[in-house]
């Protein structure tokens, strides 16, 4: 029996490796956003910085840990085989959360999956065991509810104070440096910059001191009754230090708070979060040494009221766990993919937005535009101006590839503001979230900055919200699995657990493929849209067409052929092939004023036609993709297949068809567009067919009453085959005066 759970203690261990990978993926952006997105130093220096405070915040992880033992249950009501099956279903309900949130690019909170998880599981177990006594105790005894209660509060009251002092400090630190701040930071920054870091050595070192490990009694007991003389001392020397630093080394404050505050989030995130990871493997660990230490004792009689007491967590154990998430920190793609997201929705400059529009985000702007209008109106008229130069950003040229997403007074107050309550947070032993946190404070301090201008505010708002109701999914699907994985495992015994372990491994390598398929589609793009200039524009449109027009005639016939037969797979295949193209063709042209920024000055008529070509080929997708689903419909739903007099129509046409679209595609791959008058009467020709089997359809319904289904669907074919050829045509001419003025320039 000792080795069977010896062997899920490893378990729980390897599963706390994959928990760190998977949540340190997805926390990776709460410490790393305001340093990447303002690029106050290179990729690399900022990734070591994050890696020394990840380091040195495991040290101060081990006062949290009693979280994971007794801040949701009660561990003394439940025997040592329950407490196994509580922390095994929470370990594999966390890594398939956490992953998935990953793979989608939304950051989600680790505290909150685990605090719910265990929630779940632990009421789950006591649900069996109150249906199975015959004295049953009520749930209060097994659930530690008003700590549960307290920490779930105070996870949601950190969000909206975190929104709030994100806003008003980066409003008025704003006001104070404005964007053009280089001047005034020569008279204002080192004190700017004293206060920043004394507010972090404060909350980072005062605050947070208590849970160190490694700390003694006395020397916790003399820095907190010194604390005002530390305080002191940190103001006058830091701000010294810096005022220095710029008189003789022209040294960039911002860039030190930005790297002093991305250490010191690292290091409050790894202080906070490091218990979400290991804490509940750590409780497993420790509930099977007391049960070693209980020889013969029977595991489903053994209680686990020693798990309620403290427990000094090894320093080895915390400074390993740190060591796999540095290793994390420097290899996950996923854990860019979330960071993209986060800046996405905090940058300055406009461009491609990832989230639409709902009537709740335009009401908010419109409820925040008319708020807008009532200020503008009681405060006095030369006020107003004063302050609305301080928000002026400066000119940006959008050539540049290079532009930060904000700059680093917004990533200072970001990074500074974050820090202060997380490590607030930690030092009370409440486990608040790091991701909504840092997540709301740079929201914050986004719509105070004015990055939300009318252009994007709709959908920033929508993408806040998508966060945000990600996050109460969260709480609602932790719960909810980890309590069904808890039944299963209370029921199914070692055999549902190894089964459930192996569900986990195969779900994290499916969408491991799935993220690694998408972010190599977002490099192909990125690579496309960075190569495009003056020189080979041209050459990248000739390309891009050819490619389609020769996709869309074979996906053309693919589905007359399987509409014929009723072969519903290839229609699949088909269908999912036109929704690549559709997506391809729509990512150009949201990239469209990307690629015309980067034109020279006069490469007007370059930009007019690429953009013209770009709308024929949105054009022809629409029409292709109005033949196919309508056609998959009808399959799927198992309706009437055509006639013989209809299948022989379409099979003609699709024919017909198919040599019209490789006649153009072949002269435009070659330019040459001597053939044009032979393709306008193969259009003209084609199109008097489309109307002779309209015609014929209109008799067949008129002589036999044809199916009304298959005569709507055989209609539709027509018209949009025509509008096929029509869009065809005319993407031929505007290729033909592309291909035209280019040869006119270079004569030129």
């Amino acid at each position: 029996m000792e080795n069977i759970y010896l062997l899920l203690v490893i378990v729980l261990f390897f599963l706390a490796i994959s928990d760190l990978v998977v949540g340190v993926a997805n926390d990776a952006v709460n410490f790393l956003n305001s340093a990447i997105g303002s690029k106050a130093a290179p990729f690399k220096v900022t990734m070591i910085v994050a890696s020394l405070g990840v380091f040195v915040g495991a040290a101060f992880s081990g006062g949290m840990m009693e979280i994971a033992r007794s801040g949701i249950f009660h561990p003394g009501q439940f025997y040592f085989s329950e407490i196994m099956l509580i922390f095994l279903a929470v370990m594999i309900t966390d890594v398939i959360l956490l992953d998935t949130f990953n793979t989608l690019g939304l950051p989600t909170s680790t505290t909150v999956s685990i605090v719910f998880e265990l929630l779940g599981a632990a009421v789950a177990i006591a649900w069996m065991k109150i249906s199975h006594s015959d004295n049953p105790l009520p749930m209060s005894d097994f659930i530690n509810s008003s700590k549960a209660l307290a920490i779930i509060s105070g996870i949601l009251i950190s969000v909206l104070i975190a929104f709030t002092f994100g806003a008003v400090i980066q409003y008025f630190a704003r006001v104070l440096f404005s964007f053009n701040y280089k001047r005034r930071m020569k008279y204002f920054g080192a004190i700017y910059g004293g206060f920043s870091v004394t507010i972090i050595v404060y909350f980072m070192l005062i605050k947070g001191v208590k849970g160190a490990t490694f700390m003694s009694a006395d020397t916790v007991g003399w820095i907190t009754s010194n604390s005002s003389l530390i305080l002191l001392t940190s103001f006058i020397g830091f701000t010294v230090i810096l005022q220095a630093l710029t008189m003789l080394f022209r040294i960039n404050i911002l860039k030190i708070i930005v790297m002093f505050g991305t250490f010191a989030l690292a290091m409050a995130f790894a202080g906070n979060d490091l218990v979400n990871f290991i804490g509940v493997p750590l409780a497993g660990y420790e509930s099977f040494k007391t049960f070693l230490a209980n020889p013969g004792a029977d595991p489903h009689l053994l209680s686990m009221a020693s798990l309620a007491g403290k427990v000094k967590t090894p320093t080895y154990f915390l400074l390993l766990a740190g060591m796999v998430m540095v290793i994390t920190l420097f290899t996950s793609r996923k854990a860019r993919s979330v960071i993209k997201t986060s800046l996405d929705l905090s940058r300055q400059d406009e461009g491609e937005e990832r989230f639409g529009s709902t009537q709740l985000s335009r009401s908010i702007v419109r409820l925040g535009v008319n708020i807008s209008n009532t200020f503008d109106r009681i405060i006095p008229e030369n006020l107003r101006k004063t302050l609305e130069r301080q928000f002026e950003p400066l000119p940006q040229n959008k050539k540049d590839k290079d532009l930060p997403s904000f700059d680093m007074i917004r990533a200072s107050v970001n990074l500074v503001v974050a820090s202060m309550l997380i490590a607030f947070g930690t030092s009370l032993k409440l486990p608040l979230s790091t991701t909504y946190v840092t997540f709301m404070v740079a929201m914050g301090s986004s719509l105070s900055d004015k990055a939300w201008d009318r252009e994007s505010a709709v959908y920033r708002i929508t993408g806040v919200m998508s966060v945000i109701g990600g996050w109460f999914f969260t709480a609602l699907s932790a719960f909810v699995v980890s309590f069904g994985i808890a039944i299963l495992f209370y029921y199914g015994g070692f055999i549902a657990i190894g089964v459930m372990i192996a569900v986990a491994i195969l779900l994290v390598i499916r969408t491991h493929k799935i993220h690694a398929k998408r972010e190599l589609h977002n490099e192909e793009n990125k690579r496309e849209l960075d190569t495009i200039n003056d020189e080979n524009i041209l050459e990248s449109c000739i390309e891009n067409v050819t490619t389609l027009l020769n996709q869309t005639q074979l996906d053309y016939k693919k589905t007359m052929n399987s509409l014929a037969s009723e072969d519903i797979t290839s229609l699949k295949k088909t269908s999912k092939s036109v929704m690549k193209m559709s997506k391809k063709a729509k990512e150009r042209k949201a990239n469209v004023t990307a690629v015309i920024a980067k034109l020279r000055e006069d490469s007007i008529e370059s930009g007019h036609f690429y953009v013209q070509v770009l709308d024929y080929l949105r054009e022809i997708l629409h029409s292709l993709n109005f033949i196919v689903s309508p056609v998959y419909d009808h399959v799927a739903n198992n309706h009437k297949n055509f006639n013989q007099a209809q299948i022989s129509e379409i099979k003609n046409l699709s024919q017909a068809f198919g040599n019209f679209v490789t006649r153009i595609s072949t002269d435009i791959s070659e330019s040459n567009f001597t053939n044009i008058d032979q393709i306008i009467t193969e259009q003209q020709k084609n199109l008097a067919m489309i109307d002779l089997f309209r015609k014929n359809e209109v008799k067949r319904i008129k002589k036999d009453g044809a199916s009304t289904r298959n005569s709507l669907l055989f209609m539709n074919i027509l018209q949009e085959t025509k509008n096929l050829q029509l869009f065809a045509l005319n993407l031929y001419k505007s290729q033909r005066d592309f291909v035209s003025y280019k040869v006119s320039q270079k004569k030129g």
